[in-house]
Order: structure tokens, then sequence, then C-alpha cells
């Protein structure tokens, strides 16, 4: 039985806490909201962002950081992406170096297209304790102990072995990998495909849109993480077409549920005002988008997610400049890794 902080308590964040708990071990839940908190501890529920999940008196939660750090043998970072660093740098002056750390947010930082892990890392000082945790998991299917997995990556196997021994259970497999690169830009850019699904579903159209923006997408992912360094082989995985198809098909997805909002006329704002939820996949295709900038490499699909969220181009423009792309081979880009095929005219 090991102590663990779970960092963040909004649905995922709930989750992990109960899941861990149920795994036997004792939570330290920190939440920034004084209210939440309070419901946990006395009614055992949060009900803003995870109504109906019964939490086990092993959680406890905490506003006051250094106490939810307070004895941890391991914590779990699950905040937004745009408040990482600095929660980090916060958790920093309570944590032991030789900390294990998994990082379960999803992102990477505008302007610095550092990942999650780089972030957390460069402010905890500890880039071989560091791990990320990925794959398709809805916090309202964990919560009730729905069969389901996760990758779990780190430059040191041994940090990640370590965290799937922490939580892997007879519900929720784990699987190990040191592709720590390609484990977090497929978690990135699956939530920017992920609003483009929920955009052509809100206009009505049918199974082969999604299927074509799924697949390209996943093309597009695939690009990204080998320019960034990392194995392609990984897009195919738990964190790439796992949480892929999760994310772009389920009414659970905020992403894909704020897509289909969008397109009813409902504004990026006023949909996170609704929810209480944050939109990664609204904020990630600005730092896709500079990634991709950065190495060269296409990206059509998060352009044209960005293109309608920020530059407001009619939806219609958008479809055409997609369509009027010049054809090209199916696997360009990924020469390295595909053998190319050569069609005549």
């Amino acid at each position: 039985m090991e102590t663990v902080s779970v960092i963040g308590a909004g649905s995922w964040g709930t989750a992990v806490a109960r899941h861990l708990v149920m795994n036997g071990h004792v939570v330290r839940l920190w939440s920034h909201n004084a209210e939440a908190a309070r419901l946990i501890n006395e009614r055992r529920e949060n009900p803003r962002y995870l109504p109906g999940c019964f939490l086990p008196d092993g959680v406890t939660a905490f506003t006051d950081l250094s106490q939810a750090l307070d004895g941890a043998a391991a914590a779990v970072l699950v905040v937004p992406s745009g408040n990482l660093r600095d929660v980090a740098r916060d958790c920093a002056a309570h944590l032991a170096p030789s900390t294990p750390t998994a990082v379960l947010t999803k992102g990477i930082e505008p302007s610095t297209c550092m990942l999650m892990t780089e972030v957390a890392a460069s402010e905890l000082q500890g880039p071989s304790r560091i791990a990320c945790l990925s794959g398709p998991n809805h916090a309202e299917e964990v919560s009730r102990d729905l069969p389901s997995a996760a990758v779990i990556a780190s430059e040191s196997p041994e940090c990640a072995v370590w965290f799937q021994h922490l939580f892997h259970s007879d519900t929720f497999r784990t699987y190990v990998s040191t592709d720590v690169v390609g484990v977090e830009v497929c978690a990135a850019a699956k939530n920017v495909v992920a609003i483009a699904c929920g955009i052509a579903r809100g206009l009505g159209m049918g199974d082969n849109t999604y299927a074509l923006l799924m697949t390209r997408g996943l093309a597009e992912m695939s690009r990204l993480v080998a320019a960034r360094g990392g194995n392609p082989i990984t897009c195919m995985g738990l964190a790439g077409m796992g949480d892929l198809v999760a994310t772009c098909t389920s009414s659970h997805s905020r992403n894909q549920t704020f897509g289909a909002a969008f397109a009813a006329g409902e504004t990026l704002a006023e949909f996170e005002s609704r929810t209480h939820m944050v939109v990664e996949g609204a904020r990630a295709c600005r730092s896709v988008r500079e990634l991709a900038q950065a190495h060269d490499v296409e990206v059509p699909i998060a352009d044209a997610v960005y293109g309608l969220l920020y530059d407001h181009v009619p939806l219609a423009q958008i479809t055409a400049e997609l369509y009027a792309r010049t054809p090209a081979e199916e696997f360009y880009g990924l020469s390295s890794f595909a053998p190319e095929v050569r069609c005549k005219a």
C-alpha cells in the first residue's frame, strides 16, 4: 500500500483517486476549489465534475498543496495543461527529489512546444523519475470499473514499471513504453481531431466523414511523432488509435461534444462556462500547429480547426480548402517508416 498524492480534482483526477484507493492505496487529493474539497470529504462525491461517483474513505481532499503532498510515495499530476507549469513549480517545494511523478495532463505548451512531462521535469528537476499515462480512458467509465487500459511511458523503464504496478488492476490494464514523445504527441493531437469529428457530427455528416477525419488525423499524428523524434508505431497503440477512437466517437468526450456544440453556434467560452470543463483540444490546436511549423510538417486538420475557432473562417471555405488540396501518397511524410507507392497518372 502506498500513499499517493493526486494533484487535480477534476473528472479525471477524481476517477484516478478512486481507482488508486480501490487498488489498495491511500490518496491525498488536491483541489483548488474549497467547496469541491468539502463535498468530497463530507459527502464522498465530486458532484460538479464527476456526479454519481462514490469516493471511498481512502480519499481525503485538501486545498493546501503542502498537506496534499505530505508523506507521498508518489505524485500524480492531473491539472489542465495551461496550469501544469505553475502547479508543478508549487509542488517542487514539497516533493522529495526521488519521488516518482506521473503526468496525466495532455497537451503541448504553447510557444515552447514542450511536452507535459518536459514542462513538469523542468520545474521538478528530475526527468528520470517522471512518467506519463495515456489511453482511451473516460473518467465516467473508469470510475465504474468498466474494462479500460492505458500506456505508461517514461525515459526510465524502472519508473514506468513502478507506475504500472501502482495503476494495474483487474479492470484497468497497463502497458509500458519508453516512447514518451510518441505517447504525449498523440495525447495532445487526438483532441484536435476529436473537435473536427464533433463539428462533422453537429453538421449531420456521415460515418464515412468520421472515418476520413480519424484516419487522416492519425496520419497527422504519425508525421508529428516522427518529426519530434518519437516512434510512429506508438500511434497504433493505446495513446494513439485507442484514445483517438474513444475521443472522436464518445458522448463522454468534451472535445467531440464541443465540436458538435460549435457547429450549432456555441462559442468556446460559452461551452466551457456551461460545462465547467476545459476543452484541451481548442488549446492544443495552437501548439500542435506551432510544433508542426517548427518541423515543417503538414497538419491540414489542425489548421482547419484553428481557422474555424480563432480566425473565424467560414466552414464552407474550410471544407473547400481541404478538398482542394493536391492528392498525395497516403503515407507521405513517413517514407522512412512506410514505403512510398509511386502511381502513374
